[in-house]
């Protein structure tokens, strides 16, 4: 989450002068390359095991539809608005983990994650007038979003993640050159662009992978918890770079995603505690 927060920061440094659809563009080709680079050199090119695999596909199809998706919406509804309704992914996502993977919620998980979700709302403090058909477009992308985290944990494990991360990544790269090529602009992008841009496809590439091997890995109802973290990143670069600070209620929904991701670590941790003594026994 602290790399995705840092590659928005950079993007929306860069987006000033430089179009949203070209920017996608760029910065996937920058991810591409060094995604591309890695999986060469960590001997992971393997493709014939990724184009075989419909969950990859269909892991970055949903990925393509939901980027599409989300922007087209983010440019008609306001920025927390559209930030609130995405965080509402690991509701999603907990209950597609629950209805195809049979993964078993308890209650107070459920009371965490809908505390998390209630913090981030007041962090937020989203328009209700907001809402209209865009706001559902945004819901749509959303449940994809959190479709294609699922998806990870159905990809073969002989398929290197870095090599899901790469199609994935891919993917998108090509669907936003045809977006780029539609919309009939190209800004050249001096020197300082393209160091954003560079950092900013570092980080991406970063985000990806390490999302990857989490969805791969963990339980997917807790790692969902997490994407809240995220927040607090913004919130932390935010006043950094410029200079905003969160208002009483903004303070009190941090704390309430605290809570709730403390208290979920907390009880994971001793879960997995007592797990190892038992077998230790």
């Amino acid at each position: 989450m602290a790399f995705f927060v840092v590659n928005d920061a950079l993007v929306k440094l860069a987006s000033a002068q430089v179009p949203t659809a070209q920017l996608i563009f760029l910065r996937g080709l920058v991810t591409t390359s060094l995604l591309l680079a890695a999986t060469l050199l960590m001997g992971q090119w393997r493709p014939m095991l990724a184009l075989r695999s419909r969950t990859v596909w269909a892991r970055a199809a949903l990925d393509t539809v939901a980027t599409f998706a989300y922007l087209t919406a983010l440019f008609h509804l306001p920025l927390g608005l559209a930030t609130a309704i995405v965080l509402a992914s690991p509701l999603f996502l907990a209950l597609m983990a629950r209805m195809l993977l049979n993964e078993r919620i308890e209650r107070l998980r459920w009371w965490l994650i809908g505390l998390g979700f209630v913090g981030v709302l007041l962090v937020v403090q989203p328009a209700t007038e907001g809402f209209n058909a865009f706001a559902l477009l945004c819901l749509g992308a959303t449940a994809l979003q959190a479709g294609r985290d699922l998806s990870t944990r159905m990809v073969p494990t002989q398929v290197p993640s870095l090599l899901i991360t790469l199609f994935t990544v891919g993917t998108v790269t090509v669907a936003s050159a045809g977006w780029t090529w539609s919309t009939g602009t190209w800004v050249q992008p001096d020197g300082h662009h393209w160091i954003l841009l560079l950092a900013a496809g570092a980080c991406l590439a970063g985000a990806h992978q390490l999302l990857t091997l989490s969805m791969r890995a963990g339980d997917m109802s807790v790692i969902g918890l997490f994407r809240y973290s995220g927040l607090l990143f913004a919130l932390l670069l935010g006043y950094l770079v410029w200079g905003d600070l969160p208002n009483l209620l903004a303070w009190i929904g941090i704390g309430l995603i605290v809570v709730a991701g403390v208290t979920m670590l907390h009880r994971e941790r001793a879960r997995a505690r007592a797990a190892l003594d038992a077998a230790l026994d």
